[in-house]
């Protein structure tokens, strides 16, 4: 049937009777925990709480379809919405013996988001919708507590006027502060009825002043608000930024939850909580979490009450003089405890939930997969495993490969000096020195301009997330364990310290005190997220040690995966850096790498600005012993692992002296004069370097430089094989070749070398000659170039710019505009381009093997450390990566991850 243009596409949905809305409660739901696309994480979590007969308070979920359909249609609920949700209110009011906007009972709600994937922060919520003047004082009233209803009024007005109505919260903030301070109270709590009273009164006020009109009284307008206001979100900036983040689809989109409120401020026998099954930071396997007494959720994680343990034994363990959940309420921490053993069997994963207790009873609000540290992760990984939980390939699918980045880095030195200016919480682990930054804006500037940061905020809300994942570190003054902060930084792998409240700070003087210490912006300090502690300066860091758990779930991995792993190392502390990360062998020397020490660049630079042959051969001679002695310690260190060692590839002017003062030194050593060289240097510049006299080119024009670091090669692998007694196998590749003729000239002159070498050592070579696939030209070809090539190594970084016409350097100014309007999905120099630049290596692959079946295939640009490109490598058969040595680990789990994909999408 043609539809009539006029129609929407939400119209049309609802015409055909959609499904909008699926209830939860009484023991029984519409949905299930699979269900996540369509009620979204939060929807489908309660749902299936509710059917395991878990106490929930009832209510329902808006679809994510209503999310895609509201900004498929101009930003408009669909038709046939309001029916669906007048039933679900219906049905929440019954169960409840309530009714939304009656005058004697009337029914409260919380509108929350809830999207597939978990984005702790970035959306937003509103609780106690329902109240206005009238229906207050029936709550006053059904409560026998004024002093309660007065106080969820307030929160609802400043909630409702910030999520919906636009009006900043920071204005609600001052108003009670500038209240508690004129009237002598320190704490929310030492407020009256009365002061609730008059303080609604000045919310109302100020929204009246702000818009200029009163605070709606209509609870419809409310809801309608309310839900518009949380679809509304799933387009704001930090929800935005924590998708581009975390690599969440846009078009998800997020479902809208609607629940009859419990109310933790009822008094002393009501409180609320966020709990995890276990220890976000170690893994071990115990009751984490923070409560508060008479208090609403958003108490817990603002920070602006210091929260309870909720076990004995964590009060116990920091020293708190205020009583654990378990003491104050032991039944209902008996059946809190039954709850989420039960969840965690259920879900079969930690779980992080929120629980509000009113009147003495427990409800549960939220479950999760908690947020945790690499740490963490690792831990109950393997716990679950070896507890029958899950299986080993499981554990190895529930650890994020990018998240062992947090384990690979630097720790305070346990013998190391340090300068203690403040303890705080230990919020997330790791350890990390900066410059202070006070501006989540200024600390993603500077960092972007190559500075270590240490974001220092009284306390960190979601518009912070761009200066938290700037930052190299973040402490607050303010929150606990639970707070916005450490979820974050937790799931960022960022060090953080939390609570540090002995801690003063002035944005606008932009100071903070600490220890006696006034500290300004720009001074640097030391957090350490595993100790809670704050230090004076730069502290000395240790290099983590790779046992234990870490060791466990990467042995689990390499019997699973098929794709070997190796790494780019040009020095020995990179070989051996690599070797202990479990390095398959070196997948790229880059040889240029080792010019620049003093002692060698003068030798470089003489055979660079040499006026012919036989002056760069004196030159040459001078390199020869040095590069010989570096390439003898690899090989050494990698005992017979393979070696694949790039000839020379940048173009010569990177090599060049431009200061006078270098230039007089290499003019001395040459018997030269500065003018002549200077002549020499002009003529050796380039407009595009990168597509200029560079690679095999270099070695085209200059053939001795090759045959001095072909013999390097081989001198150095006789010598290494002979006192390691492991033959070395050298892989030697010739850079940037275009045609089959560029690369067998060369492959000549490598050949006779080797020959002449074991000649004169005796020694026999187990050695092979391959290039670097990096131009379009060479993947249409490479059937060609395969038929004397022994291997290939995609380059893709230099791939990738020629495919594009992009430089990686330059391109960052505007890449980001490209990422933000949907042109690329993602970076392309971060993640491969599989329809482009993977097409390319692809037709590689298939022409080079065509000609030669057998031949050796890796690749070995940035992308072989981005999980998403190595997952690619093993779809189109590659038979290795070489990464950086700090992402040898995260190569070889995301290698197990793609192998167990692939097999699991088979079956």
């Amino acid at each position: 049937m043609q539809k009539d243009d006029s129609m929407s596409q939400a119209e049309t949905v609802a015409g055909s009777a959609a499904k909008w809305v699926y209830l939860f409660g009484k023991g029984v739901a519409d949905g299930t925990a699979e269900m996540r696309e369509l009620l979204g994480g939060k929807g489908a979590n309660l749902a299936e709480m509710a059917n395991l007969g878990l106490p929930v308070p009832p209510g329902f979920t808006i679809t994510t379809e209503v999310c895609t359909a509201y900004y498929d249609n101009g930003e408009k609920l669909p038709d046939g919405l309001k029916v669906q949700v007048d039933q679900g209110l219906a049905m929440v009011g019954e169960t409840v013996g309530s009714t939304f906007g009656d005058k004697d009972k009337p029914l409260l709600v919380s509108v929350r988001s809830g999207g597939r994937a978990s984005m702790p922060g970035m959306m937003d919520t509103v609780l106690n919708l329902g109240l206005n003047d009238e229906t207050v004082e029936a709550v006053a009233e059904r409560s026998g507590d004024r002093r309660f209803a007065y106080d969820s009024y307030r929160r609802f007005i400043q909630m409702h006027s910030d999520v919906v109505l636009g009006v900043d919260h920071h204005l609600f903030e001052d108003i009670l502060e500038n209240y508690k301070n004129l009237n002598g109270h320190s704490l929310d709590t030492d407020l009256s009825v009365e002061d609730w009273i008059s303080l609604v009164g000045e919310y109302k006020d100020c929204v009246e002043r702000e818009l200029g009109e009163p605070f709606p009284q209509d609870i419809h307008e409310q809801l309608w608000g309310a839900i518009g206001a949380v679809f509304g979100s799933w387009q704001n900036n930090r929800a935005k930024t924590y998708r581009r983040l975390h690599h969440i689809p846009d078009d998800w989109g997020t479902a809208v939850n609607i629940q009859a409120m419990v109310f933790g401020n009822l008094g002393e026998t009501s409180a609320t909580g966020v709990a995890f099954t276990r220890n976000p930071s170690t893994g071990v396997k115990e009751l984490y979490g923070e409560f508060l007494v008479n208090a609403q959720g958003e108490d817990v994680v603002a920070g602006i009450r210091t929260p309870q343990s909720l076990t004995e034994a964590a009060r116990e363990e920091i020293g708190d003089d205020k009583p654990s959940l378990e003491a104050l309420m032991p039944e209902v921490f008996a059946e809190f405890t039954a709850v989420y053993e039960k969840l965690e069997a259920r879900y079969r994963d930690m779980q992080d939930v929120e629980f509000t207790i009113q009147d003495g009873k427990l409800w549960m609000l939220q479950t999760r997969a908690g947020k945790r540290t690499a740490k963490a992760a690792l831990r109950i990984a393997i716990d679950m495993a070896e507890e029958g939980l899950i299986s080993e390939e499981e554990a190895i699918m529930r650890v994020d490969p990018l998240q062992l980045d947090s384990l690979l880095h630097p720790m305070i030195d346990p013998d190391a000096e340090k300068h203690l200016i403040a303890n705080g919480l230990p919020a997330s682990p790791g350890a990390a020195s900066g410059a202070i930054v006070f501006n989540s804006d200024e600390a993603e500037k500077l960092a972007g301009q190559g500075n270590d940061i240490i974001l220092v905020r009284i306390e960190t809300s979601p518009e912070d997330i761009h200066g938290m994942h700037a930052a190299n570190g973040i402490l607050t003054t303010r929150g606990g364990m639970t707070s916005h902060a450490a979820v974050v930084a937790r799931g960022m792998g960022r060090p953080c310290v939390s609570g540090a409240g002995s801690i003063r700070i002035d944005y606008a003087k932009e100071i903070m005190i600490a220890g006696g210490e006034t500290l300004k912006k720009g001074d640097r300090i030391t957090v350490d997220g595993s100790m809670g502690e704050v230090l004076l300066g730069d502290v000395a860091m240790r290099q983590p040690e790779l046992t234990g758990d870490f060791a466990t779930l990467i042995g689990w991995a390499d019997k699973v995966r098929r794709l070997g792993v190796r790494a780019n190392a040009d020095t020995p502390r990179d070989a051996r850096q690599s070797r202990e990360f479990g390095a398959e062998g070196i997948g790229l020397c880059r040889t240029e790498h080792m010019f620049f020490d003093h002692d060698r660049i003068i030798a470089v630079r003489e055979m660079i600005l040499a006026d012919d042959e036989a002056g760069r051969r004196v030159a040459l001679d001078k390199i020869l012993p040095m590069q010989r002695a570096d390439f003898t310690e690899l090989f050494e260190i990698m005992a017979g692992l393979p070696v694949t060692i790039r000839l020379l590839d940048p173009p010569l002017h990177e090599f060049l002296p431009h200061e006078d003062g270098e230039l007089a030194e290499v003019a001395e050593a040459m018997g030269t004069t500065v003018e002549k060289l200077k002549y020499r240097v002009a003529g050796l510049k380039e407009f595009n370097p990168m597509l200029g006299h560079r690679g095999c080119r270099l070695a085209i024009t200059y053939p001795e430089i090759t045959e001095m670091q072909a013999r390097a090669i081989f001198e150095a692998a006789a010598a290494a094989g002979k006192k390691t007694g492991k033959p070395v196998e050298a892989e030697v590749m010739v850079p940037l070749i275009a045609t089959r003729r560029e690369f067998d000239l060369l492959r000549d002159r490598i050949v006779a070398i080797a020959d002449e070498v074991q000649k004169t050592t005796g020694e026999a070579l187990n050695y092979s000659v391959g290039t670097m696939i990096e131009l379009p030209r060479a993947c249409l070809k490479a059937d060609e170039i395969a038929e004397t090539a022994e291997f290939f190594s995609f380059g893709t970084n230099d791939l990738t710019q020629t495919v594009y016409g992009l430089s990686r350097d330059d391109s960052a100014s505007f890449l980001a505009d490209y990422t933000a309007k949907g042109i690329f999905e993602v970076d392309p120099f971060v993640s491969i381009d599989e329809e482009g630049v993977g097409e390319l290596v692809e037709i590689g692959i298939a022409r080079g093997r065509k000609t030669r079946p057998g031949i050796k295939l890796g690749i070995c640009g940035e992308h072989a450390g981005d999980p998403s490109s190595i997952a690619y490598c093993h779809r189109i058969g590659l038979d290795y990566v070489s990464c950086s040595p700090f992402r040898v680990p995260v190569a070889r789990l995301a290698a197990a991850q793609a192998a167990l994909s692939e097999r699991d999408a088979a079956s």
